[in-house]
């Protein structure tokens, strides 16, 4: 059987968390492919409340492996934590770490807070977890890999070199403090005795499972418009967090992708700086935010809200080649009498259709909506189509239309099973 993309088609957080929870009872294994601790995908089922940073979301199924791959950057701190929640809330779901996946080292963190602080004004919105840093280590071939904690005397001796010269550049670039080479020695021994059990090959035991016809979901972390090459560049993360992150960052061929799910919110959210055509401020964009509770599962920032913006989804549904759509979070536009999808921006008196890719051209783009009636009665927690309203019906037919994509399932509540199947994503 085959791999199962799951991708963010906005700016993050579109509830990727609660879907790949909800799809991986018919999965094998679930493999994060991209980002690190800067990216919360929360999951709520029969064991609790998740907030999720590194460890992938299929930990509630017995049968799912839950595989931290090569192309994610992981701090070692906040991944036993993470696995301690697993372990005390006695979710089954085994965790794998791959041995390519880069650490995030203490400077790398002391770098990210320095270095934002620094742009001042054009500050880009980073959550100062040392992720940026640690993707620079990773393309200068200057990085450690989780697989170099197998081995701490030698990975203590290669780090005392590596730590010189960043505190060399901590101090006389950023004026900032020097890290410990002693702490950083404690941190490798703490890091060995809780994680050395996890850390394995992980790319083998992917394709294995492939080969074993198996069914594996590919985790996507933040969404396809933060993209580090396809995203409103510079306001970007900084790893590869559409389709093509998801062969590169786990080492399974193309051809063994079968399907390739968007996953968008009922309206647009973005976290930090960077344009957003179709954002909500003053009054209205805060009843929306405290309504949905739109507040960021790692750095508790309020999130900007706007409509649904489909020239930025359209954009995305092509680049990634999404067959298929989940919408989340419709129960959250149950109150309101009109309803906005923006279907076109105006630019420089100009009416266009395609998503700009230079981010000044982006800012001046004005939104064209298309005006909906709202259903103002309540879809919370609906599972059948034919109960939705027919404005809601309506509302979602506009979407597929919009974005030429067929729509396979509804969320509309926050836990695992408030959710419309109109069709299957995954079969065993």
């Amino acid at each position: 059987m085959p791999a199962y993309a799951v991708i963010g088609g906005q700016w993050g957080d579109e509830g990727k968390g609660k879907v790949i929870d909800y799809l991986a009872k018919n999965a094998d294994l679930v493999a994060r492919y991209s980002g690190g601790n800067n990216a919360g995908h929360t999951v709520i089922n029969e064991h609790g409340n998740f907030a999720f940073h590194l460890v992938p979301c299929g930990t509630a199924w017995p049968n799912t492996v839950n595989a931290i791959c090569n192309g994610v950057v992981v701090d070692p701190n906040v991944l036993i934590e993470e696995i301690k929640k697993v372990h005390d809330a006695k979710l089954p779901g085994k965790i794998v770490i791959s041995t390519k996946s880069h650490i995030i080292m203490p400077y790398h963190i002391e770098l990210d807070k320095l270095q934002e602080i620094q742009r001042g004004s054009s500050a880009i919105g980073t959550t100062g977890r040392g992720i940026g840093p640690a993707y620079v280590d990773k393309v200068g071939r200057t990085g450690i890999r989780m697989g170099e904690l197998l081995d701490p005397k030698k990975l203590k001796a290669k780090l005392n070199d590596i730590v010189d010269k960043k505190n060399e550049l901590l101090i006389k670039i950023y004026g900032g403090s020097p890290i410990n080479i002693t702490d950083v020695h404690l941190n490798v021994d703490n890091w060995y005795e809780n994680l050395h059990p996890y850390i394995s090959n992980v790319e083998k035991k992917t394709n294995d499972i492939l080969n074993q016809d198996g069914n594996i979901i590919l985790e996507g972390a933040q969404g396809t418009l933060l993209d580090l090459d396809h995203g409103t560049y510079p306001y970007v993360t900084s790893s590869s967090s559409t389709i093509g992150g998801a062969i590169t960052g786990t080492g399974i061929a193309p051809k063994e992708i079968s399907k390739i799910t968007g996953i968008y919110k009922s309206y647009c959210t973005r976290v930090g700086s960077g344009p957003f055509p179709t954002e909500l401020t003053g009054s209205k964009g805060d009843e929306i935010r405290q309504q949905a509770q739109e507040f960021g599962t790692t750095t508790g920032r309020a999130r900007r809200v706007g409509w649904f913006d489909a020239v930025a989804g359209r954009f995305s549904a092509k680049l990634n080649g999404f067959d298929s759509l989940v919408i989340t979070r419709l129960d959250i536009l149950d109150e309101w009498e009109e309803i906005k999808i923006c279907s076109e921006y105006k630019l420089d008196g100009k009416i266009i259709t395609d998503f700009p890719t230079d981010v000044e051209q982006l800012d001046q783009c004005i939104p064209k909506y298309k005006n909906l009636s709202g259903w103002k009665t309540s879809t919370s927690g609906t599972t059948q189509y034919s109960d939705l309203p027919k404005q809601a019906k309506t509302y979602l037919s506009t979407l597929e239309s919009e974005l030429g994509v067929p729509i396979y399932l509804v969320s509309t509540g926050p836990k695992r099973n408030e959710v419309i199947t109109l069709n299957e994503i995954i079969t065993r």
